[in-house]
Parts: structure tokens; sequence; C-alpha cells
């Protein structure tokens, strides 16, 4: 007699198979997840990016570090900049053409560095004034259309370069000279040392000037190879020791009134990056513009005080009449190069445009701070 297996039993033996075959995938499936917990989370090594300063110490290389630090701590690890400084691995006059090649992945420098590029260079740093500050120029390179005709000008230098710009310079004094300024004639035949585009406008008021490096400034004033010279702020100055070669400083200038930091990087070596890693570098600088000025105005106040106070320093504010004799000097020098230079008149044209109109807002609704000042501390 045939045994009769019931629809219960034929379920019940269908189960166990299947449970079998569950438990077997199972254990399989945790024998894989066990060896995937197992295996250590090694981290991705760093991007370095090697950055030579052209700062061997002083205020600006505590600013280029202050950059640096910012995209380390936002990178998490996964990129670092290796800040090296001055001359550690080219001349400064070196440096563009360094990150260009590759030899350098950046550098932290000025435009005026490498003006003898192209006048142009020094639009974007040491320019003419059109009655605006650093800020404003800085706003037109971000928002104004310079910084489309930066990425121009590099095209057509053929040079492979991504550049970001922060950092408002308040305007550059006048400078160290063996006796008060009172008026520009008799700035006429010294040999003074300053940079960029402001070369040009001191040579065209009569000024013969010498190109120095900011740490062979005060050597060559104490041996007499300049009778004058400016580089930038009190505090650098200070460091470089100006006040034991002069005690006559004059504060106010349109030769330098805006200029700004320029931190450029290899453009292989940029495009190479993560999008996020990119926006750190680019996102760092901006945060550094806000940064610079807010730590650098209170140390040139308190190192301007100390050059009077403990170096007896007779500081001066540049006599108007000397600053208007700058303003037409600018007139002849940027005249010159724009009819030679259509690209620089294209420049030029665009920052006037900016300037006019945001200038003119802000002039009619900025109060005059000095009647302020003067109420309350005389």
């Amino acid at each position: 007699m045939t045994k009769k297996i019931s629809v219960d039993a034929k379920t019940s033996k269908k189960e166990v198979v299947s449970r079998r075959k569950f438990m077997k995938g199972a254990a399989v499936a945790g024998v894989a997840a066990a060896g995937t917990l197992g295996v250590p989370n090694i981290p991705k090594a760093a991007t370095v990016l090697k950055v030579q300063a052209a700062w061997g110490g002083g205020i600006f290389l505590e600013n280029a570090k202050s950059y640096v630090d910012r995209v380390n701590k936002m990178a998490g690890g996964g990129l670092k900049i290796d800040l090296l400084s001055v001359n550690s691995v080219v001349k400064t006059s070196q440096m563009q053409d360094a990150v260009h090649r590759g030899v350098l992945d950046g550098a932290h420098y000025v435009p005026a560095y490498w003006y003898s590029k192209s006048p142009a260079a020094s639009l974007f740093g040491t320019g003419p004034c059109f009655g605006w500050s650093a800020q404003e120029m800085l706003g037109w390179i971000h928002y104004g259309g310079g910084l489309d005709l930066f990425n121009e000008l590099m095209g057509s230098l053929g040079l492979n370069l991504v550049s970001f710009f922060n950092s408002p310079m308040p305007a550059q004094p006048l400078g160290w000279f063996k006796e008060q300024i009172s008026r520009s004639s008799q700035m006429k035949g010294l040999k003074y040392r300053t940079v960029g585009l402001a070369a040009d406008v001191m040579n065209e008021m009569g000024l013969s000037v010498v190109q120095l490096p900011g740490g062979e400034i005060q050597p060559a004033m104490k041996s007499g190879l300049i009778d004058a010279a400016e580089f930038n702020n009190p505090t650098s100055d200070s460091d470089f020791g100006m006040q034991d070669v002069s005690k006559h400083y004059h504060l106010a200038s349109f030769h330098q009134s805006q200029e700004c930091f320029e931190v450029t990087f290899n453009a292989r070596k940029f495009n190479s990056l993560s999008k996020e890693q990119q926006a750190i570098l680019e996102y760092a600088s901006e945060a550094e513009n806000s940064n610079f000025y807010w730590h650098n105005t209170l140390r040139y106040a308190d190192d301007l005080i100390k050059l009077k106070q403990k170096h007896g320093v007779n500081v001066f504010r540049t006599p108007d009449s000397v600053m208007k004799d700058q303003l037409k000097a600018w007139d002849m020098v940027v005249n010159r190069i724009s009819a030679q230079d259509p690209f620089f008149a294209k420049v030029v044209k665009s920052q006037k445009t900016y300037a006019k109109k945001v200038m003119n807002y802000l002039l009619l609704n900025q109060p005059d701070y000095g009647i302020a000042y003067n109420h309350h501390f005389g």
C-alpha cells in the first residue's frame, strides 16, 4: 500500500529546504561582511601643494601663513599646503615662471612682482587711483569683470595659472626722506625705491627710480645708493629698520593707493584637485580678505605710534599738492601705455566704469569720518 504524503507534510519539507538555503546564504554573507569590517580604514594620503611666499619674515609672511592655516584646517587632511619662505626654491622674480612650469605648485606674492611681463599686470594691484581704495578694487576683480580680464591676460601670455586675490592693503606711504617734503619739486632728481607702475609715475615726476626687494631697501638707503624709499606700511618699514636711516616719514600717496595679494596656482595641478578642494583654496582666500584688514590695520597703527614715541620719527601727511601732481603723472603714464597697449586700455576702461558707479554711491553716502574723529580726539 502506497503511503500518502499530506499537503502539510509537503509544505513542511519545502520549508526545511528553503530554510537551509537561506541559512547557507546568510552564513556566506556574514563571512563577507566580517571580512569587510576587519579591513582597517586606511586614509588616503593628503595632496600636498608646495607654495612659495615672496616674504622671508614679518607681517606679510604671517598673512601668508594665515591663508595656509585656513586651507589646511578646512581640508580635513585631504589637502595640505606646505608654505616655503622667500627664495626657498627660486628667486622672487622667478616665482611666476616656476608655478607656470610646475616647479612650484603655487606662490603668494603681489601682481607688481611680475609687472615686467605686462604693464597690465600692475593694474591688478598697483594701478592708478580712480577715487577708490583696495576694497573697491577687489570688488571690481570679483564682481566687476576684473577676474575675467585677468584670465584673458593669462591666456594671452600663455601662462598656466589660476589666481585668487585677497587682502585689501591701506594706501601705501609716500615713504622715507631725508627732509620733510612740502612740494613735488623737492623730490626731483632723488633716487627713489618703488615697484610696478608706480615706478613709471615717479619717473614722470622727475625722480630716478630704483626697484629693489624689500630686504635691500634699508641697506641701500644707508649706503647712499638711494635717497628715499617706500615699501608698504609702518610695521614692515619698522621691521626693515627704516627708522634708523631716516626720521621723516610721509603717509598718504597715490603712487600705490590700492594693492592686494595674489595667490596663484599651477592650473594643471589645480584642475587635478576635487571640486571641494578647489573651493577651499578659493574661499579661504575670500575669508583671509577680512582677517587681513582687521589684523593688519591694528598692527600698523600700533607700530606707527612706536615709530613716533620710541624712535623719534617725524610723521607727516603728504601734502595734497604733491598727491595732485601724482594724479597728473598717472594720467601721462596711463595715456602713454594705453596708446601702445589695447589690452591695458581695455582694463583701465573697465576699472573706470566700475569706480565711477560704485564710488558715486560710496562718496555720497559715507560721512566724513574725520569730522567725528576730530570731535572726539582733536
